[in-house]
């Protein structure tokens, strides 16, 4: 049997955790702001601590997973960030919260690069953002199962107890990935030449430093940046708003929060998907285009989804406008992640977590600002202007964003097409 499927499994898993700990905060968040007395400024807070730590530290774990390997980074972070997760059913106060949810973001920023690394030395480059997709899709189902998950747990035992829960899980993830995993394909114990063959041209660990200079140079990492900012604020509402917002803003009961795992639902469709297609696109149209392409629509889809949303208070269309919105960002999301790896090279980490590291300012951003939106207005409908607007500017973004282009490879800071490159069929 081939090591690679059991690669993916452990990456399914992986980003399921994850967004089950990550959105854990966001069911539990309307129990958690009345026991503990939380006002929505300060729950803009509570949330913005988790996006800071994971803006700083995105850069600094996806560098040293390109130049210690990813089996060593996903252990020490998966158990790190699981800790925390416990830690946080056991806050008293707000202030241990603040301190808590920002150590928890500083091990979840390693997730991503990391993953990134790990697809770009064990996937062939045609299937890159069609495993993006997949591990994507494992993050929608994670988010679609918590509160699936978390809302039973809660009514018997409490909020609390669910964040207990959860830690331990992750904990179980590391010690198994760190017996079993290996950095690369040529290091595993076991696998046929046949499975090395499909991946000999891929990147293993880069022989010099990050170009920096010559990346933020570049238009199109500019505009990837760009891109990643503006579609994550309105992403990061799902993580930490949509559960106030159902039942602030909409006058959901704790029992119809379950409607909320339709999103996630979607999401995880969407983003297989988008992953395919992509890849698909690009076989087709070419990296630039292929990539572009379900970009714009996706972004642009989003858009205009989320200008409906601000006008209707039917709980229905609520629900199903929310999961389009998400959809949308998700089918474009597994073409951003090919496009880091495309032009990432062997230092597919670093630009991953450069563009997780402005996605997770978009976040920071946006946890502010609809707390003080809220607050300043006294409506949850007044935060969809700024996101309508950022969606619509990300759609223009992609317009400039070119996958043929691997950083460092270029003089001039143009570069030559990447290893997906591929003749454009007439």
């Amino acid at each position: 049997m081939k090591h690679r499927p059991r690669v993916l499994a452990f990456l399914i898993l992986l980003f399921a955790i994850t967004y089950i700990d990550r959105v854990c905060i966001s069911v539990a968040g309307p129990r958690m702001q009345a026991e503990l007395g939380i006002s929505p400024v300060m729950w803009g807070w509570v949330t913005t601590m988790f996006t800071l730590s994971y803006c700083l530290f995105e850069i600094p774990t996806g560098a040293l997973g390109d130049r210690i390997g990813p089996r060593r980074v996903l252990t020490r972070v998966v158990t790190w960030w699981s800790v925390f997760t416990s830690l946080t059913g056991m806050v008293s106060n707000v202030w241990a919260l603040l301190v808590v949810r920002f150590c928890f973001g500083a091990g979840e920023a390693g997730a991503f690069p990391n993953a990134s690394i790990v697809i770009a030395r064990w996937f062939p480059a045609r299937q890159r953002a069609s495993v993006s997709g997949v591990i994507l899709m494992a993050s929608q189902i994670g988010g679609a199962l918590a509160p699936l998950l978390i809302v039973p747990i809660q009514m018997r035992y409490g909020w609390r107890a669910s964040f207990l829960v959860f830690g331990a899980v992750g904990l179980l993830w590391s010690a198994t990935w760190y017996w079993w995993f290996r950095d690369s394909p040529r290091e595993m114990p076991g696998i046929a030449d046949a499975e090395l063959a499909e991946v000999r041209d891929n990147p293993s660990a880069p022989h010099g430093g990050f170009p920096w200079r010559v990346a933020l140079g570049s238009r199109t990492v500019l505009a990837l940046l760009g891109t990643a900012f503006c579609y994550v604020y309105v992403y990061s509402f799902f993580q930490t708003w949509l559960h106030t917002f159902l039942v602030r803003g909409r006058d959901f009961g704790e029992a119809s929060l379950l409607l909320s795992a339709m999103p996630y639902t979607v999401g995880a469709g969407a983003n297989l998907l988008g992953g395919a297609a992509s890849d698909a696109l690009v076989r087709r149209l070419g990296p630039t285009w292929g990539r572009r392409t379900l970009g714009v629509v996706g972004l642009g889809s989003a858009c205009v989804f989320t200008i409906g949303l601000a006008f209707t208070r039917d709980p229905g269309i609520t629900v199903l406008l929310l999961s389009l919105i998400y959809g949308a960002i998700a089918l474009q999301q597994s073409g951003v992640f090919g496009v880091c790896l495309d032009i990432g090279g062997s230092h597919s980490g670093a630009v991953l977590g450069m563009m997780n590291s402005s996605a997770a300012l978009g976040g920071l951003v946006a946890g502010l600002a609809y707390g003080y939106i809220v607050e300043a207005t006294g409506s949850y409908d007044a935060p969809f202007v700024p996101m309508a607007v950022l969606l619509g500017v990300g759609t223009l973004l992609w317009l400039r964003i070119d996958a043929a282009r691997v950083v460092g490879s270029e003089p001039g800071h143009q570069g030559a097409a990447a290893t997906v490159a591929v003749p454009v069929r007439s």
